[in-house]
């Protein structure tokens, strides 16, 4: 079965996250730089089969745009251009981070780890990823 990849996209890095082949768990991958993101996307794509890619979709609480809303619109369209044959949903990140900064603390990552801004990356990615598995499960024909 082929899995699911989730981007937290961001202006310099870019946090990666993937399911397992079943689609059960999602798992941080990796943070890539942004200008290198689509390369790394074709070269993870050709040796990895995906079904679908998740964005993360900044938004204010009053699901207003932010100031990475439109160049995240923008990544997603090539995305799309780039893979025509895998589907982009966009979902919401709202919290992502903050939540990956707990779940960090919680999980015992020194301090270190913490300020290293890849690491909350990925994991924020994992969260996005997560979320949007769970919200597929309450919604299965909903699908986005």
């Amino acid at each position: 079965m082929p899995r699911l990849l989730a981007i937290d996209y961001g202006s310099k890095r870019t946090g990666l996250a993937v399911t397992d082949p079943l689609q059960i768990i999602a798992t941080a991958l990796e943070t890539v730089r942004t200008h290198e993101l689509l390369d790394y996307l074709k070269k993870y794509t050709a040796r990895e089969e995906v079904e679908a890619i998740v964005v993360g979709m900044p938004t204010k609480l009053d699901s207003t745009d932010t100031h990475n809303t439109q160049p995240v619109r923008t990544f997603i369209k090539k995305l799309e251009n780039t893979f025509p044959d895998i589907p982009v949903h966009a979902h919401d990140e709202r919290f992502t981070s903050s939540i990956a900064l707990q779940a960090m603390i919680t999980g015992g990552s020194k301090k270190s780890e913490r300020r290293e801004k890849g690491n909350l990356d990925k994991v924020s990615a994992t969260i996005i990823l997560q979320s949007y598995m769970e919200s597929q499960r309450l919604n299965p024909f909903g699908r986005r």
